[in-house]
């Protein structure tokens, strides 16, 4: 059972910066591609930024692209999320996801979840 702990989110003005962490459990290391998603209320959970298992992979939904960075530290067993240039419309609960085959988009096809982290852009 692999457990995740997001940290990091927070109230930030418009244009800037936030930096997410989640936390896996001991020996997860590079097993698990890992994924940030998002989800507004009365919005569906959106993908964010997807990395594999090796880091040498990323993806981002166009809507970040330039302005997010994911990363990951496999001998911390930790991903994070950079968040750059922050806007209104990214005010949503974030949450790690980690899943067996790297490349996914669907939240469907991640098998674990963290609790989520707030993100309030204000303008």
């Amino acid at each position: 059972q692999v457990q995740l702990v997001e940290s990091g989110g927070g109230l930030v003005q418009v244009g800037g910066s936030l930096r997410l962490s989640c936390a896996a459990s001991e020996g997860t290391g590079s097993g698990y591609a890992m994924a940030w998603f998002r989800q507004a209320p009365g919005e569906e959970r959106e993908f964010v930024a997807g990395i594999n298992q090796s880091g040498g992979s990323r993806s981002y939904v166009g809507s970040v692209k330039g302005r997010f960075t994911i990363s990951r530290d496999n001998a911390k067993n930790t991903v994070y999320l950079q968040m750059n240039s922050l806007r209104p419309e990214d005010t949503a609960v974030y949450y790690c996801a980690a899943s067996t085959v790297e490349g996914r988009i669907r939240p469907q096809s991640y098998n674990y979840w963290g609790q989520g982290t707030q993100v309030t852009v204000s303008s």
